[in-house]
């Protein structure tokens, strides 16, 4: 179960209303790409097939399954992580 915060509800899907809650919890399920902040949150990125194969970038908090923040990653390629 995946729990949103406030900054996600009120301020993130308000800049971006395109982006779905499911895609979010979908890159973050597949563990596909994932790096861990210094602060101890977490970056997770996955592409999105419906939104032209663009990679997203979800960040959690440390619990890996609250969503802070969320945005197509133009920088990020794929081959950025291994």
């Amino acid at each position: 179960m995946f729990i949103y915060t406030s900054y996600f509800e009120n301020d993130v899907l308000r800049k971006r209303p395109y982006i779905k809650r499911q895609w979010c919890e979908q890159v973050v399920s597949l563990k596909r790409y994932v790096e861990e902040q210094p602060d101890g949150r977490f970056r997770f990125w996955g592409q999105i097939p419906e939104y032209e194969n663009r990679y997203l970038r979800v960040v959690t908090l440390p619990d890996q399954r609250s969503v802070l923040d969320a945005f197509f990653d133009r920088n990020f390629k794929g081959d950025n992580l291994k």
